[in-house]
């Protein structure tokens, strides 16, 4: 009998325990249930603010993420580089864009964040359609944003007086225009705009005027893209290091990315968004290009 009882409670024991690790094992798929992998269908929601340069691309990702996952939110703002890293680093949106390196940013605590660099984009000047130029040499393209040339016939344009839509500080577009197109060169005052849509509509109404935008604002003939030196601002010419305008595309989290702000950065990276919708955008793959770039701005072959 003592024998009979004996078995009859190791037999219970063994049962309790497998018990145990079958509900240790369910809690434990319920961690990622804001976007992890193990939970089997994400949800939850998350925040992205920063380059305007950027936003084409990340809405265009986040509304077909959004249709594989029905349950995920993703608000996609922009606000300027300088925004997106800062709200980042404060923790007020989950990813913050930037059309520069967080290291190069004033006040910025680049060593909290996380860089991830989801694409390149190529920028250039941009005039109005009746300005009578498409090519301008690096050396009056600087003289023009800082007012020593005026009026647009001095380039062998049209009699029509230079209107400068320019940028705010907080801009990446105009700390890469400012670093790689004008030299580091400081522009002259004209009109201040942070919307890449909003120049593109300023420069398609103004007559004489030139600003910059991504080359993913390209889309149509309402502004007219300027070479430089009579180099094309083409993918080709960024991706071979001949074109100098560009700028990596940097998605920054604070720490490394976890749940749901990891599964819609993967999805990024994916081949569907890197093959397809980056050149849909107008946007680069990192992975094409023959040069990298650091922090400083220095360039080499890959």
């Amino acid at each position: 009998m003592k024998s009979f009882k004996k078995i009859s409670l190791m037999m219970l024991i063994a049962a309790f325990m497998i018990i145990a690790a079958a509900c240790g094992s369910d809690s434990s798929s319920d961690k990622d249930s804001g976007g992890g992998k193990d939970s089997g269908e994400l949800s939850g929601s998350i925040s992205v603010s920063g380059s305007s340069a950027m936003q084409p691309l990340i809405a265009a990702a986040a509304e077909e993420f959004m249709a594989e996952n029905p349950k995920v939110d993703i608000q996609v703002n922009a606000g300027g580089s300088g925004t997106g890293l800062s709200q980042v680093a404060e923790g007020s949106v989950q990813i913050g864009n930037s059309d520069v390196f967080a290291e190069e940013k004033e006040g910025i605590p680049a060593d909290k964040l996380v860089d991830h660099k989801v694409a390149v984009v190529g920028m250039t000047a941009a005039v109005n359609p009746k300005v009578g130029i498409d090519d301008i040499k690096k050396e009056d393209l600087i003289k023009v944003f800082t007012g020593k040339i005026t009026n647009w016939k001095e380039l062998g344009g049209k009699d029509q007086k230079i209107v400068l839509v320019n940028r705010p500080d907080s801009s990446g577009t105009r700390a890469v225009f400012n670093h790689f197109a004008l030299d580091g060169a400081t522009p002259a005052e004209g009109i201040t705009e942070d919307s890449s849509n909003t120049v593109k509509k300023i420069i398609n109404e103004t007559e004489g005027a030139i600003g910059y935008l991504a080359f993913s604002y390209f889309t149509d003939d309402s502004v007219t893209p300027l070479s430089i030196d009579g180099v094309k601002p083409t993918a080709e010419n960024v991706q071979s290091g001949k074109f100098p305008v560009w700028a990596y595309q940097h998605s920054y989290t604070k720490g490394e990315a976890e749940g749901l702000t990891k599964a819609f950065l993967d999805y990024l990276m994916s081949d569907d968004i890197q093959n397809t919708l980056l050149k849909e955008q107008g946007y680069l793959p990192v992975t094409k290009m023959k040069v990298e770039r650091d922090a400083e701005g220095n360039q080499k072959n890959i």
